[in-house]
């Protein structure tokens, strides 16, 4: 591995984190998956080696108590669902190159031996600890058989993490409060024999790692607190009858489905299955074997991609060589990639990642997904509607930074397809190849002109330094650029007023503009691009093209082009969320009919007993943090709306060292005319973001859903920062 920038010689391998299958997918769920392909995508553009590959995670107490519940075989479940994801996936272009999951052999045997060097370099050992015990059904209760509260924050949290607050890693027996999710009943704790991973005699080489590690800040960042207040060793097993056996010698076999949810041995060996975060990241391995078993190792080395070439100058140095791996995730599972993965692969002499590059999380129109609550849009039922994936796949892509929060409702993808996809790229695709088309055939035979050759050069600059950065938001950003530099262009020098010979230029400059847009979109939006690079009758395919094709003479010939997308009407947008507002509230009806009392005063909105407010975060920031937020004073100087858009609004406010264009969606509920001199608080260092084809440069700050702009109350003057 090393850490020049892409394109390396070193083969990549681009991991997605595994889906436990529990449960439809909802498109929440598909933001890394996407997240993934699109970066692997883009890696492939750069023309570096890469595999994408995942699969699903088969094993742990998510599918043991579901299966539990139905009655039903842990395998047969998870094996219907793992079918299910992989069409889903499918469906939406993300292309793995193998899809497995962690009950293959394949998987079973790299994990025994990857435990096995543990034992072996002395990082295994056993002690007694405290687990769960549910005395009713005289058994134990492993992970999610158990609820209660975390330890740390106060969050709700099931067994083995605090998923409601802090994401911590939670050991067995440090939910307090626990609760048996079998009988409901109060759980007790009583003492077993466990295996161990010595994970505190590596934390030397975890915080190197971690200084060595690219990615997003999150997950550079997060686990350190955890180092700094000493690593805890972790426990490698449970009482479990789904998963594999602890290996207690060579070619032990998976473990069978047993009658009950947990072994009854009393310690150590048989009657303990491995922890589900053993061998699920061992899975990428195993994926990545079986990808280059199906093509040959000449296509694709695993092994050069993950074993290292040798020794460890020391304990707490990285094994040298392996690939370029950079694993794609949400940062509820921040811990488990950053600590216990590297830890076990440094031990059994395995390259250390490049990468983890974790995701923030995603709302519906301003609250939580809720699966209960069917307060969701489903995967396949966004498809079902009638919408191309490549909609979903291009709003999740750029609608935020890949580590931001992002929010998503039906007004706002509408928005960003008209305004960005319809009105920008396509817009300028389809009447730059349809006046070439009619008035020359096809590429007009002359050159590419200086200016837009260098424009064109500076793009895919822009794309390279993006995914350097691991965002490919910017790296999307920079097609969707370009393409507004062409309409501005062809805009500009307006060849319907001039002659064929004058023309001539600049159509061959829009033509070539159009064949970079198409490669340099297709990471994020494959089918749509496909569809460009065929209407400009290039050979092969355009997932296959580099960079170096962008610059390359489009086909002199090609015939007439077609729209690449369509809009999406303000009549299907409240159609859909009717039918979402509907099924809520059906949803919140049969809840009601078992609801308490409080939970009816709740659903009734009872203003005295609760506030019609947001609930407070669990999660607290540090001073370090707010102090890298760069709120400043502005006063608005023009505010024009937005031409085609509903809700934004075009603003110019100064903060004293320079005036900032920013767009705001305050169109319905503000007189615009009245916004001028009118003096808001401004989040300066928010990340640049293009809407409608507007560049937004900071975010003015409001509260509720009326858009009450926040302001001062004394004479500060624009610029002045907030403290």
């Amino acid at each position: 591995m090393s850490h020049d920038d892409f394109p390396t010689d070193d083969p990549a391998v681009v991991t997605c984190g595994l889906p436990y299958p529990t449960g439809d997918l909802h498109i929440a769920h598909l933001r890394t998956y996407v997240g993934g392909d699109v970066l692997a995508r883009a890696l492939r553009t750069l023309d570096q080696q890469t595999a994408f590959v995942c699969g699903t995670d088969m094993h742990g107490t998510p599918v043991a108590v579901e299966a539990l519940q139905k009655g039903v075989d842990p395998e047969d479940l998870a094996r219907e669902r793992h079918e299910q994801y992989a069409e889903t996936f499918d469906r939406f272009d993300v292309d793995f190159d193998n899809y497995g999951t962690t009950h293959d052999e394949e998987n079973r045997e790299l994990t025994y031996e990857i435990v096995q060097a543990l034992e072996r370099e002395g990082y295994i050992y056993e002690d007694e600890v405290t687990v769960a015990w549910d005395p009713e059904a005289d058994q134990p209760l492993p992970d999610r058989f158990v609820e209660g509260t975390c330890p740390y924050c106060g969050a709700h949290a099931r067994g083995d993490e605090c998923d409601d607050g802090c994401q911590r890693h939670l050991e067995p027996g440090e939910v307090e409060d626990p609760v048996s999710t079998i009988s409901g009943n109060p759980a007790e704790y009583r003492e077993r024999t466990h295996k161990f991973f010595r994970v505190s005699d590596l934390a030397e080489y975890l915080s190197g790692f971690l200084d060595r590690m690219d990615g997003t800040a999150n997950a550079q960042n997060q686990p350190r607190q955890w180092i700094e207040e000493g690593l805890e060793d972790w426990c490698i097993t449970r009482d479990l009858d789904w998963g594999f056996d602890y290996p207690s010698g060579e070619g032990v076999a998976p473990a069978e489905h047993r009658e009950g949810a947990g072994g009854t041995g009393d310690a150590g060996g048989d009657d303990l299955v491995l922890y589900v975060w053993v061998d699920a990241p061992i899975e990428y391995i195993a994926s990545t074997r079986q990808y280059s078993e199906r093509v040959g190792a000449d296509a694709y080395d695993w092994e050069a991609a993950w074993k290292a070439d040798g020794e460890a100058e020391s304990v707490d140095a990285p094994a040298p060589g392996g690939g370029e791996i950079v694993h794609v995730i949400g940062r509820d599972i921040i811990q488990h990639h950053t600590v216990f993965w590297p830890a076990m692969l440094r031990v059994a002499g395995y390259a250390e990642p490049r990468s983890v590059v974790a995701s923030g999380f995603m709302n519906l129109d301003g609250d939580a997904f809720s699966t209960s609550r069917n307060r969701a849009v489903w995967a396949r039922e966004f498809l079902d509607e009638g919408f191309h994936p490549d909609l979903l796949r291009y709003y999740i892509t750029t609608v935020g930074g890949f580590q931001d929060d992002i929010d998503f409702s039906w007004d706002r993808l509408r928005e960003r397809v008209n305004g960005e996809l319809v009105g920008n790229v396509g817009n300028f695709a389809y009447r730059s190849l349809l006046f070439a088309e009619r008035n020359f055939g096809g590429t007009p035979e002359v050159p590419l002109s200086t200016a837009v050759e260098e424009r064109i050069e500076d793009a895919l600059a822009d794309f390279e330094d993006a995914i350097n950065d691991y965002s490919v938001r910017e790296a999307t950003q920079a097609a969707v650029e370009l393409a507004g530099f062409g309409n501005e262009y062809i805009q500009r020098h307006e060849p319907w007023n001039l002659d064929d010979e004058e023309a001539a230029p600049v159509i061959r400059d829009c033509v070539q503009i159009a064949k970079a847009v198409a490669v340099l979109v297709a990471p994020a939006t494959p089918a749509a691009a496909a569809d460009l690079w065929d209407q400009l009758n290039e050979d092969g395919d355009v997932a296959d093209a580099t960079l170096d094709a962008a610059l390359e003479d489009p086909p002199s010939e090609f015939g007439e082009p077609t729209e690449l997308f369509a809009k999406i009407d303000e009549e299907r947008v409240a159609e859909l969320n009717a039918k979402l507002e509907a099924r809520v509230e059906e949803a919140a009806s049969d809840a009601g009919d078992d609801a308490t009392d409080d939970e009816a005063a709740a659903a009734d909105g009872d203003a005295d007993t609760v506030p019609d407010v947001e609930a407070l975060a669990d999660d607290r920031i540090g001073f370090e943090d707010f102090q890298d937020l760069d709120i400043r004073v502005g006063r608005i100087e023009t505010a024009e709306a937005i031409e085609d858009s509903d809700d934004l609004v075009r603003l110019a406010v100064d903060i004293g060292l320079e005036t900032r264009q920013v767009v705001a969606g305050i169109q319905q509920l503000h007189d615009i005319d009245g916004l001028p001199g009118t003096k808001v608080v401004l989040l300066a260092n928010m990340e640049k973001a293009e809407l409608f084809g507007v560049e937004s440069n900071g975010m003015i700050l409001a509260a509720g859903e009326e858009a009450d702009l926040l302001t001062t109350q004394g004479d500060a003057k624009p610029g002045e920062k907030i403290r």
